[in-house]
């Protein structure tokens, strides 16, 4: 069975190998605040993050095999169990939840109430969910190198491909793709699938990677401790230090930011300053 943290841990190395140009350098600002008293506590290798329109956070477990859900005042239950290798995680403006298995090569779709169907097979190692402008599900399709785009009917297209291990994928507001490559820093993708590397500042960018206004993005160094904000000309902006293994990154329906970490396995609020 294939082991996401050793997988992880693998391309740490393989990324302290690259010797690669860094094309940007990062820029300093104030930073947000983190609250370092954990919002979520006793996950379990957290991965996939997002919110729900009533404010409901769900958080993929990925050794656990499980997604929690925690209402605004802090309710957690269990929304799904028994899954093998839950990563990446969104949700739809219908309130549906997609989740990727990252042992099963598919994702998931379940009702608001929980019932579970398989929404697309024959994947390679799916990680981090996003849905673009025309409803399509974005799918960073690790092993193959590619960002897949699932219409609302199941059917699959290559959005981006010639990546360097995608595990997160977000569309700006004109439609470029920014991606985070676990192996190979951030990527941009436009006029076409093709690619080009922005930024390689960043130890190992991970699955959590979310938009930040319409031509930048959110996103965690999993190899690192920061959450950094990251342009379209792959200008960073560390908004947030301090962080054990961040892995997971969710905007919260009042403009902050919930990253989870492995580190601590628990999830903690950045607000801004």
């Amino acid at each position: 069975m294939k082991k996401l943290c050793y997988s992880m841990c693998l391309v740490l190395l393989m990324a302290g190998w690259l010797d690669q140009p860094v094309f940007a350098q990062q820029q300093s600002a104030g930073m947000w605040k983190l609250n370092r008293t954990a919002s979520h506590e006793g996950l379990s290798s957290p991965v996939g993050m997002a919110y729900d329109a009533g404010g409901n956070l769900y958080v993929a477990n990925w050794s656990a095999g499980t997604v929690m859900r925690f209402t605004p005042t802090g309710e957690r239950t269990v929304f799904a169990s028994g899954l093998s290798g839950p990563s990446g995680l969104a949700v739809s403006a219908k309130g549906d939840v997609y989740v990727t298995s990252y042992n099963e090569d598919l994702v998931w779709r379940f009702t608001p109430n929980g019932d579970k169907t398989v929404f697309v097979r024959g994947l390679a190692t799916p990680a981090g969910l996003f849905f673009d402008a025309r409803g399509r599900l974005l799918i960073a399709n690790r092993r193959t190198n590619q960002i897949l785009a699932a219409s609302p009917d199941g059917k699959v297209e290559i959005a981006a491909e010639g990546l360097q291990t995608p595990v997160g994928a977000v569309e700006l507001a004109n439609g470029d793709l920014l991606v985070s490559n676990i192996a190979g820093g951030i990527s941009l993708v436009s006029g076409g699938k093709k690619s080009r590397m922005v930024n390689t500042e960043l130890g190992s960018p991970g699955p959590g990677i979310v938009t930040a206004g319409a031509d930048a993005v959110y996103v965690v160094d999993y190899g690192g401790t920061t959450v950094s904000r990251v342009d379209r000309q792959g200008v960073r902006t560390v908004i947030a230090d301090g962080l054990s293994s961040p892995v997971g990154l969710a905007v919260a329906p009042d403009g902050s930011l919930m990253v989870a970490t492995w580190g601590a396995n628990a999830a903690f609020q950045i607000r801004r300053p």
